[in-house]
């Protein structure tokens, strides 16, 4: 028989959509350290999956700050997801060298799969 397992997408990161241009100099932000979120009891055992959307700013030092979230398909996930991504760090986004703060939208990914 197989098992229900726990699978959570957490690395999602959509930094397509920023204006990365290497005429610019700018640099994308890369996570260095990524906390998954607690997958909600109520929404494992219902075995419903789905994802939130947060938008917020990797400042000068690799933290996340000024977490919103832009979208969610279940309301169960957004304060986990919000819980995770503040303890995430980041090697901040970089113009010319020198280390910026820039804003992002990242999505985290709540699926269950069959083993």
């Amino acid at each position: 028989m197989k098992a229900k397992s726990l699978f959570l997408l957490s690395a999602a990161l959509v930094f397509g959509s920023l204006p990365v241009m290497a005429d610019e100099g700018l640099e994308a932000p890369v996570p260095v350290r990524m906390v998954p979120p607690k997958f909600p009891p109520e929404m494992r055992r219902e075995g419903t999956g789905g994802v939130v959307t947060i938008k917020c700013t990797i400042d000068e030092k690799g933290n996340v700050t000024e977490p919103q979230v832009e979208k969610a398909s279940n309301d169960a996930f957004v304060q986990p997801a919000l819980d995770a991504l503040r303890k995430w760090k980041f090697k901040p986004a970089k113009k010319a060298g020198a280390p910026i703060a820039l804003k992002v939208s990242i999505p985290i990914q709540f699926s269950i799969s069959d083993d």
